[in-house]
């Protein structure tokens, strides 16, 4: 996803403006399925422009109902992951621990991807 990319290169305006197009092209296609993964970059662009915690919290909370609604635990486990790494750097560690331990029992392969090596980090 473009979207990504430039989060990785802390390119925030030029992700924002790629995930503003893919959600239009979303919601014109009648397409939820990477809504929950849109919020959660939503999010982390946010963060890179300082937007307030409580604000960048929204984008994370809702991309992690909306992967519970869809059961897309990947989805789940990323926004939960974004979630916790925010609560952690907020010093609210016991919440972050909290959100993302259930995640242990669901995997039973895939316990080396780069989302659950992240969340061991983040615990």
């Amino acid at each position: 996803m473009l979207a990504e990319s430039y989060l990785q290169h802390g390119s925030a305006d030029e992700g924002l403006v790629a995930i503003a197009k893919a959600k239009e092209l979303a919601a014109r296609a009648e397409e939820h399925m990477w809504e929950a993964e849109l919020n959660r970059i939503e999010g982390e662009l946010r963060r890179i422009q300082g937007l307030p915690a409580p604000q960048i919290e929204a984008f994370f909370m809702a991309a992690l109902e909306i992967a519970r609604d869809q059961n897309a635990n990947s989805f789940e486990l990323r926004a939960a992951l974004s979630l916790a790494k925010l609560w952690r750097d907020l010093g609210r560690r016991a919440e972050a621990r909290e959100v993302l331990a259930p995640f242990y029992g669901w995997f039973t392969e895939g316990l080396d991807t780069p989302d659950l090596v992240a969340a061991v980090k983040v615990l």
